[in-house]
């Protein structure tokens, strides 16, 4: 199998280009072509090699996401031409990632545990214990840091300092709660519970979209509803569906994306590894197999790809 690690292409009337963590952006005028690429980051840092079938695993479970929450908030995709590619519209983001929970884990509970009860400006109940269940669930928002890390955000703050207007951040956080509500019913489909995630917003020519990708494994924390409550009164930990488990292996071996520190080896038996847990997700949050692909051309595939969908949507846009 190979694996996507950069794409390199030139389209005629291409406007720019962005690479991103894990994602090449190709931009003509208004519309977008974004490439799901196999990087993979954790701790804020690029890892050295890349996935095989990672990114078409996130971009097709972002697509089904995207598809099955367009009638609730819109959104800025137009077609997903290949498994690895999306098209959409370019969108002005909001300085705000949405992070919203329903269950107290992860950065939410260090805080909690380490004896907070306002969380980005929310109150928490006293007694709650790891993966708890909060009464109703919370937005936490982050700010979106272009160098470094996001930073926790009050709504409050937000508004004190002007990052979103208080009728922008309104819509923002009643599409954000029906998001989690259709998130969640989604998740319970598949024996899952949508424990927290993040959504980020837009504007394209004066309204909001739903932006980047939703309820992917690397965006939120799903829990296997099986045997969760046993496991909460047992104190036990809870099986997690995400990507904790890259993570996990860096932890291990030493490293937390802190100064002086170095990745671990990624040997082919990790990456190999990586990559079966990847589509392991797939097929749990999609309750199918991730479909087949002819590895032998791939970066030719994405490239006609792009070309055939940009010529099509810009004439459609052209009869509009």
């Amino acid at each position: 199998m190979e694996a996507i690690k950069e794409t390199h292409f030139n389209f005629p009337g291409q406007t720019g280009f962005y690479r991103g963590k894990v994602r090449d952006v190709y931009y003509f005028g208004d519309l977008m072509a974004m490439v799901a690429t196999d990087r993979i980051s954790a701790f804020d840092v690029i890892l050295p090699r890349a996935i095989p079938d990672k990114g078409r695993v996130l971009n097709q479970i972002a697509a089904f996401n995207l598809q099955a929450t367009k009638q609730i908030v819109p959104n800025w995709v137009l077609e997903t031409p290949d498994q690895n590619v999306t098209i959409g519209f370019k969108c002005e983001p909001f300085a705000v990632e949405m992070v919203v929970r329903g269950y107290l884990a992860g950065h939410a509970w260090r805080e909690y545990k380490a004896g907070k009860r306002l969380v980005c400006g929310v109150p928490l109940p006293e007694g709650l214990k790891e993966n708890d269940k909060l009464p109703t669930p919370i937005i936490t928002p982050t700010t979106k840091a272009h160098v470094g890390h996001d930073e926790d955000i009050s709504r409050e703050e937000i508004l004190k300092r002007g990052i979103v207007s208080e009728s922008d951040y309104k819509i923002l956080e009643d599409y954000t709660y029906k998001l989690f509500s259709k998130g969640t019913e989604l998740a319970a489909e598949r024996n899952l519970i949508l424990v927290d995630t993040k959504y980020e917003f837009g504007k394209h020519n004066g309204k909001i979209f739903l932006i980047d990708e939703v309820h992917t494994p690397d965006s939120s924390r799903y829990f296997y509803a099986e045997g969760y409550e046993t496991r909460q009164r047992n104190n036990e930990p809870q099986k997690q569906l995400s990507k904790e488990f890259v993570r996990q292996w860096l932890i291990e071996n030493g490293f937390q994306g802190k100064e002086g520190q170095q990745i671990p080896e990624m040997t082919d038996a990790i990456v190999a590894s990586i990559s079966s847990r990847y589509k392991e997700l797939y097929k749990q949050v999609r309750g199918e197999s991730l479909p087949l692909v002819d590895y032998g051309q791939m970066n030719q595939r994405i490239e006609q790809s792009i070309l055939n969908s940009i010529n099509s949507v810009i004439l459609e846009t052209k009869k509009i």
